[in-house]
């Protein structure tokens, strides 16, 4: 592997463990004190945390899979990332 994709692999891997703690976090806050914004924001975190462990798991399985088909889930897994970010632009805007 190049160290462009190594730098990609390590950083989608931490993406993935930060947006799930986060993720976890806030479900947790949620169940305390059932606030919807909560709610929305586990949602988001979530959807970082699924698209990062997307993005680590390409080079785990690009020995098994084709390449192209895995190329277009890593890129079309970015929806995930306009989706996070429109779910906290939600939270923030509701009252």
């Amino acid at each position: 592997m190049t160290l462009a994709q190594l730098l990609e692999q390590y950083v989608s891997l931490g993406i993935f463990v930060l947006a799930g703690g986060l993720s976890v976090l806030s479900f947790l806050a949620w169940r305390r004190e059932r606030h919807n914004q909560m709610r929305i924001v586990t949602l988001g975190y979530a959807m970082f945390a699924v698209y990062g462990l997307t993005v680590f798991l390409k080079y785990l399985l690009l020995p098994y899979l084709p390449y192209a088909p895995l190329e277009l889930l890593e890129h079309a897994s970015a929806l995930l990332i306009l989706g996070g970010l429109m779910t906290f632009f939600v939270a923030l805007t509701r009252d």
